[in-house]
């Protein structure tokens, strides 16, 4: 009955060991901060929740204005320009008077008429100045209609054969960084790029706010498939490189503290990360931010004091429940430190601790083994009666 006893005393002993580990693997991979660190990473977070994920392909790209939507402004009689109430970045509406040519017909004073807008939009081009002879054959000026563009992607023939009218695509422009939009598929281009093998497709893009122009260069995220129910975080989020990939959660006890926690990766589209293991719906990860935390690990407020303010009794070092045995190590430790010598025990950490009572235990086990086996190797001592025949 002894040796099961010893057993479970091992055991229990390995267990301890497990639990220190892992309490110094969370004190490793916390880190709290105060209100003024949070305030100053600007800290913000969101919730992981099952989404619809989208399987995307990037591609490079730019706006167009679409052709029907140009208009050119012209005199229908010679003359010379006496007014001219346009610059290029002005916008018109449709009918407003742009300009007065005074006829070459002669008369005192000469016939003058007045050129109005075929089209409301945005004067692109002004070719004309005040003074100017001006003939039928010759256009004054350009106005664009843009409350609708085209979005031009270059796209590689082998998607291109993927992709059906009213794909949509997430689009950013260059000059306007912090806009999204998103286009249709309309059509593709009339021939392909025989040097890239790319083929233009083409994408109707509404311009609500009038921001987009003609020329930019935009970079498209266009859907090939769409599945449902997938766990994902913001790319924000996604810290790391290659296998070593973390994200920072926010603890659901601790107030401004974040766990480094391991995930695995999944697709990754323009927007979201696809996690497969280590994160479950309604944790709240980093986004803002997250890429500073990984430098805040010296922070001004400990673990150990976080854990003591939120529930309100002493914790030890590395954040784990004051047993009454680490409450007595701490005592003992602190004892020590009147110079007689219990200052290198004093910094033992409690798993270098564990450990020798593992060994401690293990050797009593062999010695215990010993004693209440007999040596093989000994022979049987002989009887009485075998040394007297002898």
């Amino acid at each position: 009955m002894k040796r099961p006893l010893a057993h479970l005393f091992l055991c229990l002993s390995l267990t301890g060991i497990t639990a220190a580990a892992a309490d110094a693997k969370r004190a490793a991979n916390t880190v709290v901060l105060d209100e003024t660190g949070v305030k100053n990473l600007r800290i913000e977070t969101v919730e992981v929740e099952e989404t619809d994920f989208e399987a995307t392909i990037f591609s490079l790209g730019r706006i167009e204005a679409i052709p029907s939507k140009v208009a050119a402004v012209s005199s229908r009689i010679p003359g010379r320009i006496i007014e001219l109430k346009l610059t290029p970045g002005d916008t018109v509406k449709l009918g407003d008077e742009v300009a007065k040519v005074e006829s070459r017909q002669p008369g005192d004073p000469p016939p003058v008429i007045s050129l109005k807008a075929p089209l409301s939009g945005l004067v692109t081009h002004v070719d004309a100045r005040l003074g100017d002879p001006i003939d039928p054959e010759k256009a004054m000026l350009e106005i664009t209609d843009l409350s609708e563009v085209y979005a031009v992607a270059r796209v590689p023939e082998h998607q291109a054969g993927r992709m059906k009218t009213g794909t949509v695509a997430h689009i950013k422009v260059a000059a306007l960084p912090n806009e999204k939009f998103d286009g249709e598929l309309l059509r593709f281009g009339t021939s392909a790029d025989k040097a890239s093998g790319t083929i233009d497709a083409i994408f109707r893009l509404p311009n609500t706010g009038g921001q987009l122009r003609a020329d930019m260069r935009a970079e498209f995220s266009i859907v090939m498939s769409k599945r449902s129910n997938v766990v994902s975080v913001p790319r924000a989020a996604l810290q790391g490189e290659g296998g070593n990939r973390f994200v920072y959660v926010k603890d659901f006890d601790l107030a401004n503290a974040f766990v480094k926690t391991a995930v695995t990766v999944g697709e990754i589209n323009d927007r979201f990360v696809e996690i497969t293991n280590g994160l479950l719906p309604a944790d709240e990860v980093v986004t803002r931010g997250a890429y500073s935390l990984s430098f805040a690990g010296a922070s001004s407020v400990s673990l150990k004091e976080a854990l003591d303010a939120a529930h309100g009794h002493e914790h030890a070092a590395d954040g784990g429940e004051l047993t009454p045995e680490k409450k007595a190590e701490m005592e003992a430790a602190k004892k020590g430190g009147d110079g007689h010598g219990h200052g290198e025990e004093e910094g033992a950490s409690p798993l270098w601790k564990y450990g020798c009572g593992v060994l401690f235990v293990l050797l009593l086990l062999s010695l215990f083994t010993k004693k209440s086996r007999p040596d093989a190797d000994e022979a049987p001592a002989p009887k009485p009666a075998e040394k007297e025949a002898a």
